[in-house]
């Protein structure tokens, strides 16, 4: 009975088209406009490693100056020192970890036809690729011995090496970077995690992606300098790379990878024994609490969706809403022609629950091709959206999931909006109907 309502549908979309026109466009609208702020906000809000993302932990103590502070105050920053990153690094916890900076540089291109360019990458340690699950297209990360030496060498993004290099295989390589000769080990298969958790302080969690990476400790024997926020609130410090080394300067970002989550209050307590150790030798004056965050504890202490993006999601439903009584109106309007149509149907013998569903099901038609019609739209917001900025780019658009919301929205908006309209049509007297006519 339901393809037959489901057709009788169909065929009455052509009834009164204006006025169907004008419930589908209503729909549609309302939508649209739903499905495009939560598109966003559900890129946004993601979990770009969901298999792992428990055992994905980031450490961070307080290593402020006590001037001026106050017990409970927020972190002096949300990224550690290079000293405090090295001796996290030889401490062995965990299975994998890895301290992140910031680069940007020049490249200097062996083709002819291509000029020198500037690109932006980052410095990890070699467990970065395997802790975050990065597919290589050719070659792989560097070695741990790599690390040690400060060798030169690198990882491109496959975009990179093919702006350098085509489509040949160019590991083994040598490629000018900042004024030195870096080793291609391997170049990166597509690796687009989003929102950009692993970099979000200084980098952004929806900027572009980084273009290369080379050893932390390479980096730092160059002297290059981070790309991305450095705190040296800490105080006056002496000139020169080494003493920013040695100082209490902020600007690297650190990763623990767990084998379990139930290792993560054994890690809490090397934490603490670390942070009371170094009070011990004077710092960490401050005494705050040492934290541990994973993925989405992280993602969610930086704010990555602000009170501004959860505000325009609700304002979003609530013109959905405005649609839905627009559209509950148009279906009345709709029905309400149809009463000699119920009460004959009604005399001869259709029940109450038949019409009742013949009714909602058009309603659910009606839907269906708002729902084409939203889904369009929908297509089209973003894509005004995606024109703004290039952070916008990254989260306007839609995923099997959100089309699958967006045709859901619709006909469950449609049968919601359709639910008076049918109960009232469901009314109707055959014996007064029939009189009438």
């Amino acid at each position: 009975m339901f393809s037959y309502y489901f057709k009788l549908g169909l065929r009455n979309l052509r009834r009164n088209p204006a006025l169907t026109a004008l419930m589908v466009l209503t729909l549609a609208i309302g939508v649209a406009s739903s499905i495009s702020t939560l598109t966003i906000l559900h890129v946004m809000s993601g979990n770009p490693m969901p298999h792992k993302s428990d055992r994905l932990i980031v450490p961070l103590f307080d290593n402020g100056p006590i001037e001026g502070y106050s017990p409970g105050d927020e972190p002096n920053d949300n990224q550690l020192s290079y000293g405090d990153v090295q001796r996290l690094l030889a401490s062995g916890k965990g299975e994998r970890r890895t301290a992140i900076m910031g680069l940007g540089g020049a490249f200097e291109p062996d083709r002819k036809d291509v000029n020198a360019f500037s690109a932006t990458g980052a410095g990890p340690t070699k467990d970065f690729f395997a802790m975050f699950d990065i597919p290589f297209l050719y070659g792989g990360a560097w070695s741990e011995a790599d690390d040690k030496a400060a060798t030169d060498v690198m990882v491109l993004t496959r975009a990179l090496s093919e702006k350098l290099y085509g489509d040949a295989n160019p590991v083994g390589k040598r490629v000018r970077y900042n004024g030195f000769d870096y080793l291609i080990t391997g170049v990166m298969d597509k690796w687009d995690p989003i929102p950009r958790f692993y970099r979000v302080v200084g980098k952004g969690a929806f900027s572009t992606e980084d273009e290369f990476f080379i050893p932390l400790s390479s980096a730092t024997r160059h002297e290059f300098r981070n790309s991305g926020n450095t705190n040296c609130s800490g105080g006056n410090r002496d000139p020169g790379y080494q003493a920013f080394l040695d100082s209490e300067c902020t600007w690297l970002q650190f990763w623990f990878e767990l084998r379990s989550a139930s290792d993560r209050s054994d890690l809490q307590n090397y934490l603490d024994a670390y942070a009371a150790e170094q009070r011990k030798l004077g710092r960490l004056k401050r005494n705050a609490p040492n934290q541990l965050f994973d993925l989405m504890e992280w993602m969610d202490h930086l704010k990555i969706i602000g009170n501004d993006n959860k505000l325009s999601a609700w304002l979003a439903f609530g013109f959905l809403l405005l649609c839905l009584v627009n559209t509950v109106g148009l279906l009345l309007a709709k029905f309400s022609v149809r009463a000699s149509e119920v009460g004959v149907r009604r005399a001869l013998g259709a029940s109450r629950k038949e019409i009742f569903h013949q009714f909602l099901t058009e309603t659910a038609v009606v839907g269906l091709v708002g729902g084409l019609l939203g889904l369009l739209l929908a297509f089209g917001a973003l894509a005004l959206i995606a024109m703004q900025s290039k952070a916008l780019t990254i989260v306007a658009h839609l995923d099997w999931v959100m089309l699958i919301a967006t045709f859901a929205m619709a006909v469950g908006s449609a049968i919601v909006a359709g639910l008076l309209p049918t109960w009232r049509a469901c009314q109707v007297t055959p014996a007064i109907q029939l009189k009438s006519q």
